[in-house]
């Protein structure tokens, strides 16, 4: 019997040193993915060794794959003057990528897919009322100034879909209020972070290499680190975590910001406004490996962000034992306990910073064993090994 096919459609190359929940998490998937499947992933090329609109073999995480770059892509840690999500939904019109199952990640792309047969599931990475409603930038998210539209464009496409799983509850359930005929295919999801990668140290490691960390950046070797990861990107406010790093009243502490994008020269601007140039470390993109080392080694792990899904750089840090201390948006706030982390009610730089100084100071309420243990049941050979599951029996079913 032929292998069923998955085909997985998002707008980048896993080779890259990429940012984002979304490319982690198909990275994940390929890992993963069963022997029984055979998986394809139609994505976007980084240089000229790969050859734009053919499908092509390689490797990743030890997993053979099909991938398709639509067109060159060389960094998509950057938006361009026109939406990258545009250019990869208008280089695949006019194409059939029909697959056994389809994963998509963004909904407008779904537009070339109306009349392909297959399974298709959606998968939805953000609270999508608060991502399109939030105020500020209006430039961040370009549905923002249409949100109008952007729910018009919603109603037609998504009842193509076998599946929608949402990592946010009530994103889940906004979808089943608005969308009462296809409530039954909408279901919450975990997101899960890569348990191989992904955890702590003993205590004694922990303090070596947090010092070893000091010393190479010629800091005193009691220093202790807030680390950020992600997207410099109005989503995320990185300006908000600099303001409230800037009223942290405590010695020798400082922040590793690790990410990249559109705002790292307005937060490079920023950090020097504030006189935080000997206290903060822009790192850049970082990739996996190195994350999951900063990850081990910060005392705390901090989101300032607008608004959320499940965000995997949260439960990366808990799984290596770090507490988190997180903005009321998205479902952090809801799988903290009150000795894995803070929840600010606030978006404020005095609450945030608050919040850090009291782990910060008292590090002997949130211990490792508590952060693992919150994360363990979004380990990915839990979650996505029961995904694959799921599609062999339908697959078997249907056979």
């Amino acid at each position: 019997m032929r292998k069923p096919v998955l085909t997985i459609f998002y707008q980048f190359n896993p080779w890259n040193t990429t940012i984002g929940g979304i490319q982690t998490l198909i990275k994940s998937f390929i890992k993963y993915a069963p022997s029984e499947f055979e998986v394809r992933l139609v994505g976007t090329g980084c240089d000229r060794q790969q050859t734009v609109a053919n499908w092509q073999e390689a490797e990743l995480a030890g997993r053979v794959i099909n991938f398709l770059p639509l067109f060159t892509l060389r960094n998509d840690n950057f938006r361009s003057l026109i939406p990258t999500t545009l250019k990869y939904t208008t280089a695949l019109l006019g194409h059939c990528f029909a697959s056994d199952f389809m994963h998509f990640h963004r909904l407008e792309p779904t537009l070339a897919a109306l009349n392909w047969y297959g399974e298709k599931t959606l998968f939805v990475h953000n609270d999508i009322r608060t991502q399109i409603q939030t105020a500020g930038d209006k430039k961040a998210i370009l549905w923002r100034r249409f949100p109008a539209a952007y729910f018009a464009l919603e109603k037609i496409l998504l009842g193509q879909f076998n599946q929608i799983l949402s990592c946010n509850t009530d994103t889940a359930e906004l979808y089943r209020q608005r969308y009462p005929k296809i409530a039954e295919r909408v279901t919450y999801i975990k997101n899960s972070f890569d348990n191989e990668i992904f955890y702590p140290l003993t205590k004694e490691e922990r303090e070596a290499s947090r010092c070893k960390l000091a010393s190479h950046l010629g800091l005193a070797e009691d220093t202790r680190f807030v680390l950020f990861a992600g997207r410099l990107h109005p989503q995320k406010d990185p300006i908000l975590l600099l303001h409230a790093f800037a009223a942290l009243n405590i010695g020798n502490i400082h922040l590793l910001l690790a990410g990249d994008g559109e705002l790292a020269k307005i937060v490079r601007e920023e950090i020097d406004q504030l006189g935080l140039s000997e206290q903060v470390t822009m790192l850049g993109a970082v990739d996996q490996t190195h994350m999951a080392h900063l990850y081990r080694i910060s005392n705390v792990f901090v989101l300032s962000s607008a608004y959320e899904g499940l965000p995997l750089a949260a439960l990366e840090a808990l799984a290596s034992g770090t507490p988190v201390v997180t903005t009321r948006c998205g479902e952090t706030p809801k799988i903290l306990t009150t000795n894995t982390g803070v929840v600010c009610q606030e978006r404020t730089p005095k609450v945030i910073a608050d919040a850090l100084h009291k782990v910060l100071l008292h590090p002997e309420n949130y211990l490792t064993e508590s952060c693992t243990q919150i994360a363990k049941p979004y380990a990915a050979q839990t979650v996505i090994n029961e995904v694959y599951s799921q599609m062999w029996q339908r697959w078997n079913e249907s056979n």
